[in-house]
């Protein structure tokens, strides 16, 4: 019995340091409204794996970042999926957390986009770096 449960350690061990490693998203910032953005005012950044996070989608993120400068790069790693979809939200109030459910009312929006309003697609290939860039102001906020 102990030979049958060394073996199958053995291999799930061989198995889990095969498995692909994840890629890294860096997401570049720049906001150009009028909030303060420091500690205590972040702007947080959002991964998606489908672009249903637009127009009360039910997507939930797969990564969250924040950033405490109105032009800063976050680097999001381990990101298992190959195709994501970035958001980033600014709350002039400080009180959000990024955690707690979607942005409050009255938040800052935008998204990565090469298409206005329509959210464009990053593909992160596995143990690679992919990069984006979002620019967004205060002329779109939370419901």
């Amino acid at each position: 019995m102990k030979k049958f449960v060394y073996l199958a350690s053995f291999c799930l061990l061989g198995l889990l340091a095969t498995a692909s490693p994840g890629g890294t998203v860096n997401v570049k910032l720049h906001y150009t409204g009028s909030g303060t953005v420091d500690g205590g005012h972040k702007i947080f950044v959002f991964l998606f794996n489908s672009p249903d996070f637009v127009n009360g989608g039910s997507a939930m993120p797969v990564a969250v970042k924040a950033a405490t400068s109105k032009d800063e790069t976050v680097t999001l790693s381990n990101v298992a999926d190959t195709t994501v979809y970035a958001a980033a939200s600014y709350d002039p109030t400080g009180n959000y957390d990024g955690q707690s459910g979607p942005p409050p009312s009255g938040s800052s929006l935008g998204m990565y986009s090469k298409t206005p309003g329509t959210p464009s697609p990053i593909n992160v290939p596995a143990g690679k770096t992919a990069s984006a860039s979002i620019t967004f102001d205060d002329s779109h906020k939370m419901p």
